[in-house]
Protein backbone atom coordinates (compact mmCIF):
# COMPACT_ATOMS: atom_id res chain seq x y z
CA UNK A 1 0.00 0.00 0.00
CA UNK A 2 1.23 3.46 -0.94
CA UNK A 3 -0.15 6.26 1.20
CA UNK A 4 -0.42 9.22 -1.17
CA UNK A 5 0.20 12.79 0.07
CA UNK A 6 -2.93 14.49 1.36
CA UNK A 7 -1.69 18.05 1.82
CA UNK A 8 1.02 18.54 -0.82
CA UNK A 9 0.26 21.79 -2.60
CA UNK A 10 -1.50 23.11 0.52
CA UNK A 11 0.72 22.74 3.59
CA UNK A 12 3.88 22.54 1.50
CA UNK A 13 4.88 22.69 -2.15
CA UNK A 14 3.94 19.81 -4.45
CA UNK A 15 6.84 20.40 -6.84
CA UNK A 16 10.05 18.69 -5.59
CA UNK A 17 12.38 21.57 -6.46
CA UNK A 18 10.05 24.15 -4.95
CA UNK A 19 9.68 22.01 -1.83
CA UNK A 20 13.45 21.76 -1.39
CA UNK A 21 13.69 25.53 -1.75
CA UNK A 22 10.97 25.95 0.87
CA UNK A 23 12.81 23.71 3.34
CA UNK A 24 15.99 25.72 2.73
CA UNK A 25 13.92 28.87 3.36
CA UNK A 26 12.73 27.39 6.67
CA UNK A 27 16.30 26.75 7.82
CA UNK A 28 17.49 30.21 6.83
CA UNK A 29 14.45 32.13 8.12
CA UNK A 30 15.09 34.65 10.94
CA UNK A 31 12.88 32.53 13.23
CA UNK A 32 14.62 29.36 12.08
CA UNK A 33 18.19 28.29 12.84
CA UNK A 34 19.44 30.90 10.37
CA UNK A 35 21.61 28.44 8.48
CA UNK A 36 21.56 25.08 6.75
CA UNK A 37 22.62 22.00 8.73
CA UNK A 38 26.31 21.15 8.83
CA UNK A 39 27.82 17.71 8.31
CA UNK A 40 26.36 14.98 10.54
CA UNK A 41 28.41 13.86 13.51
CA UNK A 42 26.62 10.48 13.60
CA UNK A 43 26.64 10.63 17.37
CA UNK A 44 23.03 9.47 17.57
CA UNK A 45 22.45 11.26 20.88
CA UNK A 46 19.00 12.58 19.99
CA UNK A 47 16.26 10.18 21.12
CA UNK A 48 13.23 12.35 20.48
CA UNK A 49 11.93 15.57 18.94
CA UNK A 50 8.94 17.86 19.11
CA UNK A 51 7.98 19.59 15.86
CA UNK A 52 4.91 21.54 14.70
CA UNK A 53 2.69 20.52 11.81
CA UNK A 54 1.11 23.62 10.27
CA UNK A 55 1.81 24.92 6.78
CA UNK A 56 5.51 25.45 6.23
CA UNK A 57 5.10 29.20 5.69
CA UNK A 58 3.78 29.42 9.27
CA UNK A 59 5.48 26.69 11.32
CA UNK A 60 8.31 25.58 9.04
CA UNK A 61 10.99 27.86 10.55
CA UNK A 62 10.25 26.45 14.02
CA UNK A 63 10.20 22.85 12.77
CA UNK A 64 13.55 23.52 11.10
CA UNK A 65 15.17 23.84 14.54
CA UNK A 66 14.35 20.23 15.38
CA UNK A 67 15.46 18.90 12.00
CA UNK A 68 18.61 21.02 11.97
CA UNK A 69 19.60 19.34 15.25
CA UNK A 70 18.74 15.88 13.91
CA UNK A 71 20.60 16.44 10.64
CA UNK A 72 23.77 17.32 12.51
CA UNK A 73 23.31 14.49 15.03
CA UNK A 74 22.74 11.88 12.29
CA UNK A 75 19.66 10.44 10.61
CA UNK A 76 18.42 7.30 12.42
CA UNK A 77 17.37 4.04 10.82
CA UNK A 78 13.75 4.51 11.90
CA UNK A 79 11.57 7.51 12.72
CA UNK A 80 8.52 6.79 14.87
CA UNK A 81 6.17 9.70 14.23
CA UNK A 82 3.38 10.24 16.75
CA UNK A 83 0.58 12.57 15.72
CA UNK A 84 -2.89 13.60 16.88
CA UNK A 85 -5.98 12.52 14.99
CA UNK A 86 -7.63 15.63 13.50
CA UNK A 87 -10.03 13.78 11.19
CA UNK A 88 -11.95 11.58 13.64
CA UNK A 89 -11.40 8.61 11.31
CA UNK A 90 -9.92 5.30 12.43
CA UNK A 91 -9.38 3.58 15.74
CA UNK A 92 -8.18 5.11 19.01
CA UNK A 93 -4.53 4.31 18.29
CA UNK A 94 -3.68 3.57 14.68
CA UNK A 95 -0.50 2.50 12.92
CA UNK A 96 0.41 0.93 9.57
CA UNK A 97 2.49 -2.22 9.37
CA UNK A 98 3.33 -2.32 5.67
CA UNK A 99 3.70 -0.19 2.57
CA UNK A 100 5.18 3.25 2.09
CA UNK A 101 4.31 6.94 2.34
CA UNK A 102 4.78 9.10 -0.72
CA UNK A 103 5.71 12.78 -0.77
CA UNK A 104 6.99 14.97 -3.62
CA UNK A 105 10.50 13.94 -2.52
CA UNK A 106 9.87 10.21 -2.98
CA UNK A 107 8.67 7.25 -0.91
CA UNK A 108 9.44 6.37 2.70
CA UNK A 109 9.10 2.69 3.56
CA UNK A 110 7.32 1.62 6.73
CA UNK A 111 9.52 -0.32 9.13
CA UNK A 112 7.28 -3.40 9.07
CA UNK A 113 9.28 -5.33 11.65
CA UNK A 114 9.10 -2.48 14.14
CA UNK A 115 5.42 -1.70 13.53
CA UNK A 116 4.44 -5.37 13.81
CA UNK A 117 6.43 -5.88 17.01
CA UNK A 118 4.87 -2.74 18.52
CA UNK A 119 1.40 -3.87 17.48
CA UNK A 120 1.89 -7.33 19.01
CA UNK A 121 3.23 -5.89 22.26
CA UNK A 122 0.57 -3.22 22.83
CA UNK A 123 -3.00 -4.49 22.33
CA UNK A 124 -4.66 -1.04 22.21
CA UNK A 125 -2.79 -0.26 18.99
CA UNK A 126 -4.49 -1.22 15.72
CA UNK A 127 -3.27 -1.64 12.16
CA UNK A 128 -5.63 0.91 10.62
CA UNK A 129 -4.49 2.80 7.51
CA UNK A 130 -7.80 4.69 7.33
CA UNK A 131 -6.71 6.96 10.19
CA UNK A 132 -3.70 8.12 8.17
CA UNK A 133 -5.20 8.71 4.72
CA UNK A 134 -6.21 12.35 5.25
CA UNK A 135 -4.23 13.17 8.42
CA UNK A 136 -1.69 15.94 7.82
CA UNK A 137 0.22 15.99 11.10
CA UNK A 138 2.46 13.01 10.38
CA UNK A 139 2.84 13.75 6.67
CA UNK A 140 4.33 17.21 7.07
CA UNK A 141 7.28 15.81 9.05
CA UNK A 142 8.43 13.57 6.20
CA UNK A 143 9.86 16.11 3.71
CA UNK A 144 12.14 17.51 6.42
CA UNK A 145 13.40 13.98 7.14
CA UNK A 146 13.77 13.18 3.43
CA UNK A 147 15.72 16.39 2.91
CA UNK A 148 18.25 15.15 5.48
CA UNK A 149 18.68 11.85 3.65
CA UNK A 150 16.88 8.91 2.04
CA UNK A 151 18.12 6.07 4.24
CA UNK A 152 15.46 5.75 6.89
CA UNK A 153 12.15 4.00 7.49
CA UNK A 154 9.12 5.19 9.43
CA UNK A 155 6.42 4.02 11.80
CA UNK A 156 3.34 6.29 11.90
CA UNK A 157 1.08 6.32 14.95
CA UNK A 158 -2.10 8.40 14.95
CA UNK A 159 -3.57 9.08 18.39
CA UNK A 160 -7.27 9.75 18.88
CA UNK A 161 -6.85 8.51 22.47
CA UNK A 162 -4.52 10.98 24.18
CA UNK A 163 -5.21 10.46 27.88
CA UNK A 164 -2.19 10.30 30.19
CA UNK A 165 -2.43 6.58 30.96
CA UNK A 166 -2.76 5.49 27.34
CA UNK A 167 -0.01 7.82 26.12
CA UNK A 168 2.41 6.60 28.79
CA UNK A 169 1.61 2.98 27.96
CA UNK A 170 2.24 3.67 24.28
CA UNK A 171 5.54 5.36 25.10
CA UNK A 172 6.62 2.38 27.20
CA UNK A 173 5.69 0.04 24.34
CA UNK A 174 7.76 2.09 21.88
CA UNK A 175 10.79 2.03 24.18
CA UNK A 176 10.35 -1.72 24.66
CA UNK A 177 10.28 -2.26 20.89
CA UNK A 178 13.33 -0.08 20.29
CA UNK A 179 15.32 -1.87 22.98
CA UNK A 180 14.21 -5.33 21.87
CA UNK A 181 15.07 -4.74 18.21
CA UNK A 182 18.15 -2.64 19.07
CA UNK A 183 16.95 -0.22 16.39
CA UNK A 184 18.57 3.21 15.92
CA UNK A 185 15.41 5.26 16.34
CA UNK A 186 14.14 8.78 16.92
CA UNK A 187 10.63 9.37 18.26
CA UNK A 188 8.96 12.50 16.88
CA UNK A 189 5.98 14.17 18.55
CA UNK A 190 3.99 16.19 16.02
CA UNK A 191 2.03 18.94 17.76
CA UNK A 192 1.01 22.56 17.72
CA UNK A 193 0.41 24.40 20.98
CA UNK A 194 -2.23 27.01 21.86
CA UNK A 195 -4.78 27.59 19.09
CA UNK A 196 -6.53 30.82 18.13
CA UNK A 197 -5.73 33.04 21.09
CA UNK A 198 -4.14 36.51 21.17
CA UNK A 199 -0.35 36.41 20.98
CA UNK A 200 0.25 37.33 24.61
CA UNK A 201 -2.23 34.71 25.88
CA UNK A 202 -0.75 31.95 23.71
CA UNK A 203 2.80 32.74 24.78
CA UNK A 204 1.92 32.82 28.49
CA UNK A 205 0.04 29.51 28.34
CA UNK A 206 2.58 27.72 26.19
CA UNK A 207 5.47 28.86 28.37
CA UNK A 208 3.92 27.00 31.31
CA UNK A 209 3.62 23.82 29.25
CA UNK A 210 7.14 24.11 27.87
CA UNK A 211 8.54 24.51 31.37
CA UNK A 212 7.13 21.08 32.25
CA UNK A 213 8.46 19.59 29.01
CA UNK A 214 11.92 20.99 29.76
CA UNK A 215 11.80 19.13 33.07
CA UNK A 216 10.68 15.96 31.23
CA UNK A 217 7.65 15.81 33.49
CA UNK A 218 4.71 14.60 31.42
CA UNK A 219 2.40 14.42 34.43
CA UNK A 220 2.97 18.09 35.23
CA UNK A 221 2.61 18.95 31.55
CA UNK A 222 -0.84 17.39 31.35
CA UNK A 223 -1.80 19.00 34.67
CA UNK A 224 -0.90 22.45 33.33
CA UNK A 225 -2.71 21.84 30.04
CA UNK A 226 -5.86 21.03 31.99
CA UNK A 227 -5.42 23.81 34.56
CA UNK A 228 -4.88 26.57 32.00
CA UNK A 229 -7.14 25.07 29.30
CA UNK A 230 -4.30 24.96 26.77
CA UNK A 231 -5.61 23.98 23.34
CA UNK A 232 -2.56 21.88 22.42
CA UNK A 233 -3.60 19.31 19.83
CA UNK A 234 -0.79 16.78 20.32
CA UNK A 235 -0.36 16.49 24.07
CA UNK A 236 -0.72 12.69 23.78
CA UNK A 237 2.12 12.36 21.27
CA UNK A 238 4.34 14.55 23.47
CA UNK A 239 3.47 12.51 26.56
CA UNK A 240 4.19 9.24 24.75
CA UNK A 241 7.45 10.65 23.37
CA UNK A 242 8.65 11.73 26.80
CA UNK A 243 7.84 8.31 28.21
CA UNK A 244 9.56 6.56 25.30
CA UNK A 245 12.76 8.58 25.33
CA UNK A 246 13.21 8.11 29.06
CA UNK A 247 12.93 4.37 28.44
CA UNK A 248 15.62 4.82 25.78
CA UNK A 249 17.93 6.48 28.28
CA UNK A 250 17.31 10.17 27.56
CA UNK A 251 17.92 12.42 30.55
CA UNK A 252 17.85 15.91 29.03
CA UNK A 253 15.25 18.02 27.26
CA UNK A 254 16.02 21.22 25.42
CA UNK A 255 13.50 23.73 24.09
CA UNK A 256 15.03 24.95 20.82
CA UNK A 257 12.53 27.57 19.65
CA UNK A 258 9.06 28.93 20.24
CA UNK A 259 7.12 31.20 17.94
CA UNK A 260 3.56 31.70 16.77
CA UNK A 261 1.71 32.10 13.51
CA UNK A 262 1.59 35.78 14.44
CA UNK A 263 5.37 35.95 14.35
CA UNK A 264 5.53 34.33 10.91
CA UNK A 265 2.25 35.53 9.40
CA UNK A 266 1.81 38.92 11.05
CA UNK A 267 -1.67 38.57 12.59
CA UNK A 268 -1.19 38.49 16.37
CA UNK A 269 -4.86 38.75 17.28
CA UNK A 270 -5.52 35.03 16.88
CA UNK A 271 -2.42 32.83 16.73
CA UNK A 272 -1.28 29.22 16.92
CA UNK A 273 1.80 28.41 18.99
CA UNK A 274 4.69 26.31 17.66
CA UNK A 275 7.62 24.80 19.51
CA UNK A 276 10.70 22.77 18.64
CA UNK A 277 12.45 20.62 21.25
CA UNK A 278 14.80 17.67 21.53
CA UNK A 279 15.44 14.91 24.04
CA UNK A 280 18.81 13.22 24.49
Amino acid sequence: MIRRPAVAGMFYESDPDSLKKRIKWCYQHPLGPGKLPGKPTNQGKIKGLIAPHAGYVYSGPVAAWSYHALAEDGLPDTAVILCPNHTGIGSGLSTMTEGAWETPLGEVEIDSQFATELLNYYPLLDDDPSAHVNEHSCEVQLPFLQDIGPDFQMVPVCMMMQDLETARELGEAIAHTINKLERDTVVIASTDFTHYQPQEVAQAQDEKVLEAIARMDEVEMVKRIEEYNVTMCGYGPVTATMEAVQGMGAREAKILQYATSGDTGGDRNSVVGYAAALFK
